[in-house]
């Protein structure tokens, strides 16, 4: 059953793994959800949230069968139930004829191989499991189309790790187990393989989860709404794919999920600046979270992967629409549902913006290239000027990479990257015969290219009001913390909750059973940086100290933008 071993990967180990079975928050599923004019039909929102990028958590049927940790109230209650993911912080969904058995947000099902063997329907994750968010305000859920999620992946692999392997050692939990995956096929020899497999998968995310504790991959806990995603899918990529030992770095420079609207005509994307083309950073991020490549072996076979390159150009022009903003368009304030904007207060904070603010979020816009379409470009900030975390663009910056086993000189994160992706999309562009004058339309008419820059963007601002925490690794819990001297942001604060709090602009930081606690001092979590204060223009000081009035006149504009 090919692709259970690289999927494995996930499962998150502890000592013990039972008894690590952790507390986790109640987070209730909502009913009452409102959507908000994003450019977006039903039919479309409903594909992007299940379509598949290739990624492969374990087979479909599995993970529907595996049973919670800790048994229910009934004493099973199925790890699949969307009450239970919501814990997590997916967003639980209705069925359809692409989610027929009602699994959140950001789930998908495929089947494939990278070697031509036996397909297996696997589940997988897709980008809306990141990046559609939802705020809870007054018994009403806003859904974010393209905003940044509260999903806590390291809980939920952990979690899922821990549950398997109670299948696998607890015969009453197997017997429930076989019953439901194999169905009619249940026979004694059938139940010794499903067995059998069950334990290579456990063995192989074990195996890689003891690697990472021994090494020390991963010393800063991401929560809610985090990923240190270039850091740990250079590791996958380069480290367990290839199997090359000297590839695995530290990834401790954890970054919020980004909102995604406009960025597909953005002239380069993430946090560091580092990828231009939108196909190429899609590729990287399916990888990173668990597509199979072919990394090694015989060259007819080297490159094929599970990466649905089409289904990622059609999400790519879903995002993007024909011309700039006439794709998914960022999030409008709703006063039916929030506090109204106060006029006077908006326009004071306007002309705040404008001095103050608008020097570095409105970039301007690239000469029309060779087929006429423009991007806009962003403006880099150095991390010595913006004085935020350093971590995530310096671990990019450092790390380097040996493609083969024997290579004596790494090259650049950037420049392995580029090879990978470049060597993915190219071998399913020839797999599939895709003629030479729809490869440019497919690759977003961009170029590969990488980077690697000791700095963090400055993206536009438009629906800032729907993507707290802020700053790129969610350090500053809502706006008005961004607008007082970083010596007054809170040092710590409770991550997890979608209650929104519409006059300081972020979530409720009250905490509970299960909450997840952001503690500013550890490295990779630094809220320094990006403050208004009255000293010199430099390391991190981007502007003088705002009054009390200006700081709320400058957050009603921004919850009009």
């Amino acid at each position: 059953m090919t692709g259970k071993g690289s999927a494995a990967g996930l499962l998150l180990f502890a000592a013990a793994a039972i008894g690590c079975a952790q507390v986790l928050p109640e987070e209730p599923v909502g009913t009452d959800v409102r959507f908000l004019a994003q450019n977006w039909d039903a039919g479309q929102r409903d594909w992007f949230y299940h379509a598949s990028q290739g990624t492969r958590i374990m087979p479909y049927k599995w993970f529907l069968a595996l049973e919670q940790p800790i048994p229910g109230s009934a004493g099973r209650t199925q790890f699949a139930d969307p009450a239970y993911l919501a814990r997590f912080g997916f967003i639980a969904d209705r069925r359809s004829d692409g989610n027929p058995d009602g699994l959140p947000v950001g789930f998908a099902w495929d089947e494939g191989s990278v070697d031509g063997s036996q397909s297996v329907m696997m589940v997988g994750l897709t980008c809306a499991a990141c990046h559609t968010g939802q705020i809870d305000y007054n018994g009403a859920s806003i859904r974010i189309d393209g905003g940044p999620a509260m999903t806590d992946l390291g809980a939920f692999q952990k979690q899922l790790g821990i549950a398997a392997f109670a299948t696998y050692i607890q015969p009453f939990r197997f017997d429930r187990f076989a019953r439901t995956v194999l169905e009619a096929n249940d026979t004694p020899e059938a139940r010794k393989q499903l067995h059998q497999d069950l334990g290579q998968f456990i063995d192989a995310g074990k195996t890689e989860a003891e690697a990472a504790k021994r090494q020390q991959l991963y010393p800063v806990a991401e929560g809610y709404g985090r990923l240190d995603a270039l850091g740990r899918g250079g590791n996958f990529v380069f480290g367990t794919q290839t199997g090359d030992p000297r590839n695995f770095a530290v990834a401790d420079g954890p970054v919020s999920y980004p909102g995604l609207w406009d960025a597909p005509w953005f002239d380069w994307v993430q946090y560091n600046g580092a990828i231009r083309q939108p196909m190429g950073r899609n590729v990287a991020e399916a990888m990173g979270v668990r597509s199979a490549v072919k990394l090694s072996g015989p060259s007819e076979d080297l490159y094929r992967s599970t990466v649905r390159i089409d289904n990622i150009h059609e999400m790519e022009r879903l995002l993007a629409g024909p011309k700039a903003g006439a794709g998914l368009t960022s999030p409008r304030w709703p006063e039916d549902l929030l506090p109204k904007i106060d006029a006077g207060r908006q326009q004071r904070g306007k002309q705040l913006y404008t001095q103050m603010c608008s020097g570095c979020h409105d970039g301007g816009w690239s000469q029309p290239d060779r087929h006429g379409r423009q991007y806009r470009q962003i403006v880099m900030k150095p991390v010595d000027d913006i004085g935020t975390d350093p971590k995530a663009a310096m671990n990019f910056v450092q790390r380097k990479a040996y493609l083969n086993a024997s290579d004596k000189t790494p090259v650049s994160a950037a420049t392995g990257l580029k090879k990978v992706t470049d060597a993915v999309i190219e071998r399913w562009l020839d797999d599939n015969a895709v003629p030479r004058d729809q490869r440019d339309n497919i690759k977003g008419y961009r170029d590969n290219d990488w980077r690697a820059m000791a700095a963090y963007r400055a993206r536009p601002l438009n629906g800032i009001w729907a993507t707290a925490p802020y700053l790129h690794n969610g350090s500053v819990p809502n706006l008005y913390q961004m607008l007082v001297p970083a010596d007054q942001r809170d040092t710590a604060f409770s991550v997890g909750s979608r209650q929104f709090d519409p006059k300081m602009v972020g979530f409720s930081t009250d905490g509970g059973a299960g909450a997840f606690q952001f503690d500013t001092s550890i490295p990779g979590n630094s809220n320094r940086g990006h403050e208004f204060r009255n000293a010199p223009l430099r390391n991190g000081v981007i502007g003088r100290e705002l009054t009390e009035n200006e700081r709320w006149d400058l957050i009603e504009y921004l919850k009009s933008l």
